[in-house]
Order: C-alpha cells, then sequence, then structure tokens
C-alpha cells in the first residue's frame, strides 16, 4: 500500500512503484491513496487527493472534517486490502494518523515512512513518534538519519529524486518558440505551488511582482507553470491579467520552462532544487496563516527556508517570507537580478555548489527505495531471502 496526498509525495510514489515492478514483476500488487502520476502506474485511489494538499497547523484544521473522512476512508482501504507493507509517504500531518491508525487496525502490516518529518528544524519529539510508528524510515538526505537512529528505529538515506531530475531532454528553444520569443529574450517563469493554500496565499505576490515587472520591461515574456493539482485555480487567475502570460502544464514543458528562464519567482519547496539543477536563477516565496507563522517563528532552528540556502547557510537565493512576501519587495529584487547577467550567474555557480552538499549525484533514490522494502519483506518471509 502506497499513501501519498500532495504533488510531491505522489511522483515519490510513483517512482517507488516502477522500481518495485521492475524487480518483482507480477510477484507485487498495489492499493493506495495517491494522484495521477500514481494512477499511471496502475494504483487508483479511492478519492482526489487534491483537498488534502495543505500544508500548516491551521491550514489542516480548517480542513478538519474533510480531511478525518479522508483518514478513515485511507483506513478503511488497508483493513479491506491488508497490505504486508504499507509505505506512508511525506504529508507529516496525514501520513502520521494514517500510521497511528493502521498499528491498532491493521497490525499485521509493516509500516515503512517515507520523507522524514524535519526535526532537524523543528519539532524534535517528532523523531520519537516516528520511531514509535514505524518499521522503517527512509529519508531524502544524509544529515537526518542520525536524527531517527538516535531513537532506535532503522533509517536509510534513499536520496532525494529532485536531485538526479534528468534535464538533458529539455529545450528551452521549444518552449521559446511557442510562446514566440526570441533566443536573447528575456523570460519571467512563475511557479506558485500545488497547493490551494499556496494559490490563495503565495500566487497573488507573484503574479503583482509579475505584473510590475512587465510594466517596466514590455519585452519581458511571462511563463505560469500549472501543477495539476490546481491547474484550474492557476488557469483562472492568469486569464485575469493585464499581460499575457504562457501557461505550462506537465513535467516536459516545466523543464522546457526551467531551461528557457532568465530568472523564476517560485514559492518554497522541492521546485527550488529543480530550479537549481535546471540551471535558473530564482527568488524564493512563501506565505503561510499568520498564525501558523508565529508559531513557526517560535519552533523554527534554522535561518532559512530553502533547503539549498540550509546547506549553503546563506541566502544563495533571496528569500521573501510572510509580510516580505509581497509584489514590490519581489519586484524590486527581481528587477535587479533581471538587470545584471553576471549576478545571476555567480546565483546558479552557488545554487550548483549548495545542491552538491546535500548529495547531487547520490545514485537512483527509487531503486534504493526499492531495496529498503524489499529488505524489510525479505526479513518477514514475504519473499525468498
Amino acid at each position: 500500500m502506497l499513501v501519498a496526498v500532495e504533488a510531491s509525495a505522489d511522483t515519490l510514489g510513483a517512482g517507488l512503484a516502477r522500481a518495485l515492478k521492475a524487480r518483482l514483476g507480477d510477484g507485487v500488487t498495489f492499493v493506495g491513496v495517491g494522484g495521477a502520476k500514481m494512477a499511471a502506474e496502475g494504483i487508483e485511489s479511492p478519492f482526489d487527493i487534491g483537498g488534502l494538499s495543505l500544508v500548516g497547523l491551521f491550514e489542516i484544521a480548517g480542513a478538519v472534517p474533510l480531511a478525518l473522512r479522508r483518514l478513515e476512508e485511507t483506513v478503511r482501504l488497508a483493513e479491506a486490502a491488508q497490505p504486508d507493507i504499507a509505505v506512508l509517504i511525506d504529508s507529516w500531518e496525514f501520513t502520521w494518523r494514517v500510521g497511528r491508525r493502521l498499528r491498532l487496525r491493521v497490525p499485521n502490516a509493516a509500516r515503512i515512512k517515507y520523507v522524514a518529518p524535519q526535526v532537524w528544524a523543528t519539532r524534535p519529539g517528532r523523531a520519537r513518534v516516528t520511531a514509535r510508528l514505524f518499521d522503517r524510515l527512509m529519508t531524502l538526505f544524509d544529515f537526518e538519519t542520525r536524527f531517527f537512529e538516535a531513537e532506535g528505529l532503522a533509517t536509510t538515506c534513499v536520496g532525494n529524486p529532485a536531485l538526479r531530475r534528468d534535464i538533458s531532454k529539455a529545450d528551452p528553444e521549444r518552449l521559446r518558440a511557442e510562446i514566440g520569443a526570441g533566443p536573447d529574450a528575456p523570460i519571467l517563469l512563475v511557479l506558485p505551488g500545488s497547493r490551494p493554500g499556496e494559490i490563495k496565499r503565495v500566487f497573488p505576490a507573484l503574479e503583482d511582482a509579475a505584473m510590475r515587472l512587465v510594466d517596466q520591461r514590455p519585452d519581458l515574456h511571462l511563463v505560469v507553470g500549472a501543477a495539476d493539482t490546481v491547474a484550474a485555480q492557476v488557469k483562472a487567475r492568469v486569464a485575469g491579467w493585464r499581460h499575457r502570460a504562457h501557461v505550462v502544464e506537465g513535467d516536459q514543458a516545466k523543464l522546457d520552462a526551467m531551461r528557457a528562464a532568465t530568472l523564476a519567482l517560485t514559492k518554497s519547496g522541492t521546485v527550488t532544487t529543480e530550479l537549481a539543477i535546471a540551471g535558473c536563477p530564482m527568488l524564493v516565496a512563501y506565505r503561510g496563516h499568520p498564525a501558523t507563522a508565529v508559531i513557526a517563528r517560535m519552533v523554527l532552528t534554522t535561518r532559512f527556508f530553502t533547503l539549498f540556502n540550509i546547506a549553503a547557510d546563506q541566502a544563495v537565493a533571496a528569500e521573501f517570507l510572510q509580510e516580505h512576501c509581497n509584489g514590490p519587495e519581489i519586484a524590486k529584487a527581481a528587477a535587479a537580478l533581471l538587470d545584471d547577467p553576471a549576478r545571476r550567474e555567480a546565483q546558479v555557480r552557488a545554487q550548483t555548489a549548495a545542491l552538491a552538499k546535500l548529495g547531487l549525484g547520490y545514485g537512483d533514490p527509487f531503486e534504493r527505495a526499492a531495496d529498503v522494502v524489499l529488505d524489510l519483506a525479505r526479513e518477514r518471509g514475504l519473499i525468498a531471502a
């Protein structure tokens, strides 16, 4: 059983499913909860995960009735299917609750947590909770393992798929041809996120910044990435812009845009790593619920929000968080980068150096994740040793 309730987790679930099918063939069957990518691997979700693509304490609280229904549906699916192994992917607020219920109601299922809660940044007590609820943990980064091994949990760093994004097939000229941009025309890429809350709270600031920049630079081409979980919302907003923008959907089009862009304005998250691999300079923005932000400022132990900034221990890409996530501030910083090619090139070099500290070139993360699942299966006698 694979459980993923947001877009990035859906990508991980699909990759793990492919790796397990390649190794076991007809020897493995799947049930689970996921999105379009897991569905393409034959894992049909009993419900649309879009409403659960939420982040933050108060965002979850606002969706409690829906979340509780989906939580119960997920556990009932497990009760009906009786999986040998359940892999619960990312989305801590949802998946730890699933893990707790599976321990009580489907006790024969081994439980694996895929993607660790960020105890190195906040709420270190979650390491103990993870060790109590799960039989194995798969982390994305080496530096995370020690926090959970100290609690006695068997933990393996499998690597981050974002660090292995194959950009060799990205075609920036294809994107330029689609939008009618010449080889030297500047392109601003806007990536507002994949969760409804991000479209509500982050996208307006990026939108405002983009409009201000094009007001000053009529030759600037606008491209907006739309994740499948929020595509309708993104298209609806863009349709009302005073400047024309080209909306891209799907992984290939997004990679083309990342390679073609002169600069990206992006929400924080996995996408920042993808942009760095593509060699695209960026500014990073995020705005959560105000009450959530107050709590976060009390408990966060890191100076930065973006992963490669944390690895570099400096603001390689400028971050605009909470009250600083606004159009005027973002537009001012973006204008300085757009006007200074040398500064953009320096940022790209620094981004690449920071990626090396995160494990760029670590190996195939899905094969490593499959190894963890198969080792547990052997230990339990589910497959031959």
